[in-house]
C-alpha cells in the first residue's frame, strides 16, 4: 500500500539534511526536524536592518536617548563565571542523559518524509523518501478512459488529499476494497463520472473506512486482553455498526457484590489421571464419571457435570482431565449477519466433535439483582441474563456488559454447540462454570451457535437455560426471564420452531 511520489513535495535541495550523529537534525519529542541555518535572508525578515552589520539588533527598551550612558554593573563579571561554571557542570551531568520520545515509529517516519529528512535509524533513505502510505481511497472517477482515485494520505490531514492516477497505486487490497464497497452502497451501484462520485457515496466510502479503523483497533484490544491461544478477528461487510459500546472483555467470571467463591481445598494424587479416573481422581471423589478421552473430547451426555482437576492436584498442566481451564483455542471472528440478528461468531478452524470450544462469562449476581437488571434491560431491549440452576435458582450470570466472545453467539433451532456445567477450583453446585461443547464437526467458516432455550437436565427440565437473546439489535433483543411475550426466531433452520421462547 505504498506509492512513489510523483512530484507532490519539492524535492532535497541543494544540501539535504540527514538524521544522524554528524549532521544537524535533531530527534526530539515532536520528532525529527532540521535545524535552520542563520542567513541574511532570515536576519532580514527578523529585523529589517542592514545586511551584513553583524552583531544583534538591539532590543528597543535597550535603546538608550542620546547623550545619556548606560551604568556598569559592578560585579557582573563574577555572577557571570559563577553561571558558566554551573552550566558546565549540568552539562557534564546530562552526557548520558536520554529521554524517551512521545512520538510513534510511523509518527516519525511521516514527519522525515514531510520535512525531507533521511534517518537511516527509521529507515528513511534517499531511495524511500519520496514514499507515502496509502490510508484509505475515498472517491473515485474516470477521465478518458482513465482511472482517478482520491486518496487520503496517512499521516495527513483530509486537506492533503490528493487525486491519484490508478498507476501511481500499488495498494490492492485498498482498490479491490472500494469497489466492493461501491457495490454495497445505498442505492445500488453507482457509475462515476468525470468529476467523481455523487457526495451520498463518497460520504458512505469514507464512513466505511473509519468504521474499519475504529474495528481494527477493537480487535487488537479483543487481542491484548485476551489470556486464551485463539485469536479474535472482527469484520462488518453488512453495515456501518462500529464496535459496541459499554462491553468489556474478561476471560472469567466477574463476582458480583456479596457473592464469593469458595476455592478448593482438595486435590487428586493421581499420577494418571485417565488411568486412575475410576478412583481417587476429581470426578470419582465427587461420585461421577470421568468427562473426557485421550484427545480431551467431552464423551459423556449432556446434563451431567464435569469435574476437572484443580490447582491443589497433583497431575501437571498436561493432564487429560484439564480442558476447559486451558481456555479457548481456536481462532474465532466476530462478524456482522446479514439477515437482522445483529453481531455473530463464527469459526476460523475445523473444530472436530465433542471438543471445547468456549466458556460462557460474564458478572455473577444473585437472582434478586438478576430480576431488578431484567427490567431495566427489557426497556433497553437487551439482555444476556443466563441462570445457573443446575441445583437451584440462586444465581445468575450477567454478560451484557462483561463477557468474552460468547457475549457474541447466536441462537439457533439446530445449534453446533451443547452446554455443560463444569466445576474446577469451586465446588459449590450453585456456582458452575459453563462450557460450550460442538455436538458435531464444524467447518471453517461456519457460525457457531447454540440453543437458548435447551432442556437436557433428567432431573430438572430447567436447568441448563439459557435466560438471553442474542443477535437481534445491538447484538441482544429480549425480555426479562420472568415476564417475556414472544420472540420471532431468525436462525433460518429447516428445523426452526419460529420463536425463541
Amino acid at each position: 500500500m505504498r506509492r512513489r511520489s510523483q512530484g507532490r513535495n519539492p524535492g532535497p535541495g541543494p544540501a539535504e539534511p540527514r538524521c544522524d550523529g554528524s549532521n544537524p537534525a535533531l530527534l526530539g519529542a515532536n520528532g525529527p526536524r532540521a535545524e535552520p541555518a542563520a542567513n541574511e535572508e532570515m536576519r532580514q525578515r527578523r529585523g529589517q536592518w542592514e545586511p551584513g552589520g553583524g552583531g544583534r539588533r538591539p532590543h528597543p527598551s535597550r535603546a538608550l536617548p542620546a547623550g545619556r550612558k548606560r551604568r556598569k554593573k559592578k560585579k557582573g563579571g563574577k555572577r557571570k563565571k559563577k553561571k558558566k561554571k554551573k552550566q558546565q557542570k549540568m552539562a557534564e551531568n546530562l552526557k548520558d542523559c536520554s529521554v524517551c520520545c512521545l512520538s510513534s515509529w510511523s509518527q516519525l517516519q511521516d514527519l522525515c518524509r514531510l520535512e525531507r529528512v533521511r534517518c537511516g535509524a527509521l529507515g528513511i533513505t534517499r531511495r524511500n523518501l519520496g514514499d507515502f502510505e496509502v490510508e484509505y481511497l475515498c472517491d473515485y472517477k474516470r477521465v478518458r478512459d482513465e482511472e482517478f482515485y482520491l486518496v487520503k494520505w496517512r499521516g495527513y490531514p483530509e486537506a492533503a488529499n490528493t487525486w491519484e492516477p490508478r498507476k501511481n497505486l500499488r495498494c490492492r487490497g485498498l482498490l479491490k476494497q472500494l469497489h466492493q464497497d461501491l457495490a454495497r452502497a445505498p442505492g445500488g451501484p453507482v457509475r462515476p463520472g468525470p468529476r467523481g462520485l455523487p457526495a451520498r457515496t463518497a460520504s458512505y466510502l469514507v464512513q466505511k473506512a473509519e468504521q474499519r479503523r475504529a474495528l481494527r483497533c477493537w480487535e487488537r484490544l479483543l487481542n491484548s486482553t485476551r489470556s486464551h491461544q485463539g485469536r479474535i478477528a472482527v469484520e462488518n461487510e453488512v453495515d456501518l455498526h462500529g464496535p459496541p459500546r459499554d462491553f468489556v472483555y474478561i476471560n472469567e467470571y466477574k463476582v458480583g457484590a456479596g457473592i464469593s467463591l469458595t476455592p478448593v481445598a482438595v486435590g487428586c494424587e493421581c499420577r494418571d489421571c485417565l488411568a486412575e479416573a475410576g478412583g481417587g481422581c476429581c470426578p470419582g471423589a465427587s461420585h461421577n464419571k470421568f468427562a473426557y478421552n485421550e484427545a480431551g473430547q467431552v464423551r459423556i451426555r449432556a446434563g451431567l457435570p464435569i469435574y476437572e482437576c484443580n490447582s491443589r492436584c497433583r497431575c501437571g498442566a498436561d493432564c487429560p482431565n484439564r480442558v476447559v481451564q486451558k481456555g479457548i483455542r481456536y481462532d474465532l471472528c466476530i462478524f456482522r449477519t446479514g439477515n437482522g440478528r445483529g453481531w455473530g461468531v463464527r469459526t476460523l478452524e475445523r473444530i472436530r466433535k465433542n471438543s471445547f470450544v468456549m466458556e460462557y462469562v460474564g458478572e455473577i449476581i444473585t437472582s434478586e439483582e438478576a430480576e431488578r437488571r431484567g427490567q431495566v434491560y427489557d426497556r433497553q431491549g437487551a439482555t444476556y441474563l443466563f441462570d445457573l440452576d443446575y441445583v437451584e435458582d440462586v444465581y445468575t450470570v450477567d454478560a451484557a456488559h462483561y463477557g468474552n466472545i460468547s457475549h457474541f453467539v447466536n441462537h439457533s433451532c439446530d445449534p453446533n454447540l451443547q452446554v455443560y456445567n463444569v466445576f474446577i477450583e469451586n465446588l459449590d453446585e450453585r456456582l458452575p462454570r459453563i462450557a460450550l461443547f460442538a455436538t458435531r464437526p464444524i467447518r471453517a467458516g461456519e457460525e457457531l451457535t447454540f440453543d437458548y432455550n435447551m432442556h437436557v437436565d433428567p432431573v430438572d427440565a430447567e436447568s441448563t437455560r439459557m435466560d438471553s437473546n442474542f443477535g437481534l439489535a445491538g447484538g441482544g433483543l429480549g425480555t426479562s426471564p420472568r415476564a417475556r411475550g414472544r420472540i420471532e426466531c431468525k436462525c433460518g433452520a429447516a428445523a426452526c420452531r419460529k420463536y425463541l421462547f
